[in-house]
């Protein structure tokens, strides 16, 4: 069973690596500045905030007790998610590895810092996209997959 979903877990951890790896990246860089806000073209800064919400902040909460609740609602929704990721096919199961794999990242940041490190920031003019980070990016491709794939399915009758 391992060795045949071996693929799947690797996956995974890529994805959760390269996560990791961006926000420490964003974390030491911030030790240099006051305040993290850098210009890197005219459309994306870095800027870190830290997330105590769920997806682009929605939600946050000042209350402790409410905040653990989230937590665990969206560990047990990433559970059924890599449920369904290792029962899927295709490219269906792919979307779900993107899900699972950005959903740990941001999991691992609210328990080990009670909150989610979110840094990339797009703008164009005075439009500001909600700042988000890179498990973001997989969470939002997986999920766009898998409504494409859904939009795209045949019906049998």
């Amino acid at each position: 069973m391992l060795r045949k979903n071996l693929p799947n877990i690797f996956f995974i951890v890529v994805i959760f690596v390269l996560d990791r790896i961006s926000k420490y990246y964003i974390l030491e860089l911030s030790k240099s500045y006051e305040k993290l806000n850098i210009q890197v073209t005219s459309f994306l800064n870095f800027n870190l905030v830290w997330n105590d919400g769920i997806a682009f902040g929605l939600f946050s909460f000042q209350q402790n007790f409410y905040y653990q609740i989230l937590t665990i609602i969206i560990i047990t929704i990433t559970l059924i998610i890599i449920w369904f990721a290792f029962r899927s096919k295709g490219l269906e199961k792919i979307g779900f590895l993107m899900i699972s794999g950005g959903s740990l990242g941001n999991i691992f940041d609210r328990l080990y810092y009670s909150s989610v490190i979110d840094f990339i920031d797009l703008s164009y003019n005075n439009f500001h996209w909600f700042i988000f980070n890179v498990a973001d990016i997989f969470i939002t491709f997986g999920v766009i997959m898998l409504i494409a794939i859904e939009l795209t399915k045949t019906k049998k009758i």
